[in-house]
């Protein structure tokens, strides 16, 4: 099966580990992913942030790696991509006002693609009218009420699950990223086979 093409929407201060850890490990087995932000260009890099509960009533923000924006934002084409990822952090907040990420959520909506989501990735998807509603998803606790506004059903998971609804794909943050990346490579089609160990092999 050849590779699939992924989208990965990201804004400044997006969590690091949702954009590092996600795109190496499709890059790993195969798969396209292009690392977008609105008004950057391939090349161009974006501040990333770390995000952790270490004791206080919400999480703490320190700053992460800059990470590299791979395809320029303008050079877009929707029909080339089998799937949208739409990772976490900070970034979610500015970019889901943005009227040309609006468009591309509501591209892979209704042609029915696969749609992955993590953490605060939510907010960009309940910026367009109909995206998560009737869903069951999962997210940042912080946004449940939007998601609830939005008539979607907020799924509480543990913070190592992942949850699918169809073609949808979503985790409530980082620490969920193996069971996330796992769901998702089921939703696009790719089976990893293990063919016995090591000293197997060797003999």
């Amino acid at each position: 099966m050849p590779g699939k093409k992924i989208l990965m929407l990201c804004g400044e201060f997006t969590e690091e580990y949702e954009i590092y850890v996600y795109q190496q490990a499709m890059e790993a087995v195969g798969h396209t992913v292009h690392v977008v932000c609105p008004d950057k260009k391939a090349g161009d890099v974006i501040a990333t942030s770390l995000h952790d509960f270490e004791g206080h009533q919400t999480y703490t923000e320190k700053m992460g790696h800059y990470a590299l924006i791979n395809k320029t934002f303008s050079e877009v084409r929707l029909e080339e991509y089998d799937a949208v990822y739409a990772a976490g952090g900070r970034g979610p907040e500015y970019i889901r006002t943005d009227k040309r990420v609006q468009a591309m959520v509501r591209h892979f909506h209704e042609t029915k693609k696969p749609i992955f989501t993590i953490c605060h990735g939510v907010q960009i998807l309940i910026a367009v009218d109909g995206v998560v509603r009737g869903k069951k998803v999962a997210a940042l606790g912080a946004c449940e009420p939007e998601v609830t506004l939005a008539g979607g059903t907020y799924i509480d998971l543990s913070p190592t699950e992942a949850y699918v609804d169809g073609t949808m794909v979503s985790a409530k943050g980082w620490t969920a990223l193996a069971a996330f990346i796992r769901e998702c490579l089921k939703v696009l089609g790719t089976e990893i086979r293990h063919s016995g160990d090591v000293s197997e092999k060797a003999a």
